[in-house]
């Protein structure tokens, strides 16, 4: 994604969390302080990190309450330190503090798929492989997911099932082979479309290309099956690297000779990043 998605794709996630944490109200913000004191507050980031959803937290406050000023003093896709400001609140300081942990929250994970993803980006510098997110999204999240995983560096797979043809061991099955599955697959394809084949061996990577598939997903393979099928087939295919690629043996995927890599971890076990809001005032 080359920029944050549309809010319609988000913004109803921003008002389900505010519903849900608000309730009838913040009874202890409205016991402890007056309704026409004002405060402000600046966001920071506790760890190192990559900046990533600040104009979603935005519009957290902004949907809380017009009144709250929300500047942002970072931008998304940057390195920050521990200890870095990332944006300031300011205004009605009850409205402030009720939209505090839904904006940590979007925030916190933003940032941690980002910064998770930048690791793994980072692992494979200088290599011809590109790390790729997939489907593997939170309910709901799907494009502040990908988003995420786009501004840490990858590169988005299919947004969903309608914008790519991934044929996988399920969708062989059901068709009857690798042939049939592929056949069916190029005398129905909308225009644009290639054609991805999910394979688990040198043979079936040959039978798919034969076949006319566009590129291949080397599910599960260890790094020596992976350089064997790329030094047999790379030529003649995009070859996609997926299942158990960990930032231990990241390094050792890319520089086998495929040219994507694929990780489900990104989106669905990236750690939450450690933002904090600290009223200054």
């Amino acid at each position: 994604m080359s920029g944050l998605p549309l809010a319609p794709t988000w913004l109803p996630l921003v008002e389900l969390a505010l519903r849900e944490d608000l309730g009838s109200g913040d009874v202890t913000s409205n016991l402890l302080i007056e309704a026409d004191r004002a405060g402000r507050a600046r966001i920071e980031a506790r760890v190192p990190l990559i900046v990533c959803g600040l104009e979603v937290a935005r519009r957290v406050f902004r949907e809380l309450d017009p009144a709250l000023r929300f500047e942002s003093l970072r931008e998304d896709g940057e390195r920050v330190a521990a200890g870095s400001a990332l944006a300031r609140v300011e205004g009605p300081l009850r409205s402030l503090l009720a939209g505090e942990r839904t904006a940590l929250n979007f925030l916190g994970r933003l940032c941690g798929i980002a910064t998770f993803t930048r690791r793994f980006v980072d692992a494979v510098a200088g290599t011809p492989a590109r790390i790729v997110d997939t489907r593997k999204t939170l309910p709901g999240w799907r494009t502040l997911d990908k988003y995420a995983a786009s501004v840490g560096g990858a590169r988005n797979h299919r947004i969903g099932l309608f914008d790519g043809i991934l044929i996988k061991d399920n969708h062989i099955a059901a068709a009857g082979g690798v042939v049939q599955a592929v056949t069916a697959a190029r005398a129905g394809a909308p225009a644009g479309l290639r054609i991805q084949v999910e394979v688990e061996s040198l043979a079936a990577a040959r039978e798919a290309l034969e076949s006319g598939a566009d590129f291949l997903l080397l599910d599960n393979r260890s790094p020596d099956e992976l350089r064997a099928i790329a030094a047999a087939v790379g030529g003649r295919a995009l070859l996609e690297a997926s299942g158990g690629i960990t930032l231990e043996n990241v390094r050792s995927v890319a520089e086998t000779g495929v040219r994507r890599i694929s990780i489900g971890a990104l989106t669905h076990s990236a750690p939450g990043a450690d933002v904090a809001l600290e009223v200054e005032g």
